[in-house]
């Protein structure tokens, strides 16, 4: 074999992972004891979980409704491929819930990982047009916390709480309600011994795992010829001389705007607007005279987003100050400069930029406006 390339998200994990089937008795538990609604929660690319839900359901004698856009898609498309078989009469549109007793009810919904728009999220908050959720109700949450999520999944779990339902989550319980779709050390040296690779390629999780699965590639001596080290962008070269690191591409998300002209976006946009949110705008306002070159008023400032050094710009005489130092800007500028009012904007922008920075500590986007008059 020449080369394999293997997932490294569990390298961390020592033993086997367990088998997809160790889920179905904790769900079996669930099904038996619950007196109310059951709502499961899984990821949507995890069909065989949504196929287990669907079995118990049936068996149990309740109804199913799809609830969230990826649940109802994954669960359309897996029957359509012939991986579900959903019995007559099962499954129930989310509208219809309302009309069985709770006990004859089951909700597949969307949001295991705390998303702020998703079904679930919103179900928790009671702001779901179908599902909502009741005291006594059960909550199950079958999937792992992905790390970085931490937060808002668990703000949802308060909120699942605060409704007084029964919440049932990923904490060590055997049997488990959630086993991981990737392998564990035992399973990545099987692989590695039976495959016997010329060369090795960690692919597919954070920095720290890749260089840990590629150590411990290194130690399976007989088995793994070389370790090649990449990343994200790295171009992997394979001929008939060898492998070899051949360079680096562009690599990243591209951010899609729809409704608008272009649909990419390009990264100065999505700068700007992470700029607008962070600190606000503020447009220096300056009406000059076209035939003069002079200022006719006082600079007018206009703030949107940002709050002067005391929160509020009239009571410290942030915006005052602001007004002065544009005018003190316009005053020192030679006629030549006010009449190229590219020069001059970039001038007021960058003097109100360090009065704004050396008070507040904030970097709003300024925006000068001339007024021709």
């Amino acid at each position: 074999m020449l080369a394999l390339l293997q997932d490294s998200t569990n390298v961390e994990r020592p033993g086997y992972t367990p088998s997809e089937r160790a889920v179905r008795r904790k769900f079996d538990e669930v099904f038996t004891r619950a007196d109310r609604r059951i709502f499961i929660s899984c990821f949507s690319s995890s069909v065989h979980r949504i196929k287990l839900a669907f079995e118990l359901a049936y068996e149990y004698g309740r109804k199913v409704a799809l609830v969230g856009r990826s649940m109802t898609n994954s669960a359309e498309i897996a029957e359509d491929l012939g991986y579900i078989e959903i019995p007559d009469g099962l499954l129930i549109h989310p509208g219809d819930v309302k009309n069985y007793s709770p006990e004859k009810v089951c909700l597949l919904i969307s949001g295991t990982q705390g998303e702020p728009m998703s079904a679930l999220s919103r179900a928790a908050v009671d702001n779901h047009k179908h599902a909502r959720i009741e005291p006594g109700d059960t909550v199950v949450l079958s999937s792992r916390i992905i790390p970085g999520n931490e937060k808002s999944i668990y703000r949802m779990i308060d909120h699942i709480f605060r409704r007084e339902a029964h919440v049932i989550y990923e904490d060590g319980s055997v049997p488990p309600v959630h086993v991981s779709g990737h392998a564990s050390q035992e399973e990545l040296k099987l692989i590695m011994n039976l495959v016997k690779p010329r060369y090795f390629i960690p692919i597919h999780g954070e920095y720290r795992q890749l260089r840990r699965h590629g150590e411990l590639a290194a130690t399976m001596h007989g088995a793994v010829g070389k370790v090649m080290q990449i990343e994200s962008g790295d171009i992997l070269e394979i001929d008939e001389l060898g492998a070899r690191k051949a360079g680096r591409v562009t690599v990243g998300r591209i951010c899609i705007d729809s409704g608008s002209m272009t649909d990419v976006v390009e990264d100065l946009v999505i700068r700007d607007r992470r700029h607008l949110g962070e600190d606000g705008i503020v447009l220096p306002i300056i009406a000059i005279n076209k035939l003069s070159g002079r200022v006719e008023a006082t600079p007018e400032i206009v703030m949107r987003g940002f709050a002067g050094a005391g929160g509020t710009p009239e009571e410290d005489g942030f915006l005052d100050q602001a007004r002065a130092i544009v005018m003190k800007t316009l005053e020192e500028s030679s006629a030549e400069e006010k009449a190229d009012y590219g020069v001059i904007k970039e001038k007021i922008r960058q003097d109100l930029k360090r009065y704004i920075n050396k008070n507040t500590a904030r970097r709003p986007l300024i925006m000068p406006v001339i007024l021709e008059i």
